[in-house]
């Protein structure tokens, strides 16, 4: 298994509450959470728009 490169999200301000994304070789996208690296949400990149656009302010 390729390892993954993890980008911390822009959005996120303090280094105890950040949000990391990695794209996979298959398409898919991870999504994890600083507090909890070992859980990762497994989503589609339509999915992720989706997610993004409900979030935005």
């Amino acid at each position: 298994m390729p390892e993954l490169h993890w980008q911390k999200s822009s959005y996120s301000q303090e280094a105890s509450a950040c949000i990391y994304v990695a794209a996979t070789s298959t398409g898919a996208i991870l999504l994890r959470e600083s507090d909890e690296p070992e859980v990762a949400l497994t989503i589609g990149p339509g999915q992720l728009g989706a997610l993004i656009a409900i979030l935005r302010p």
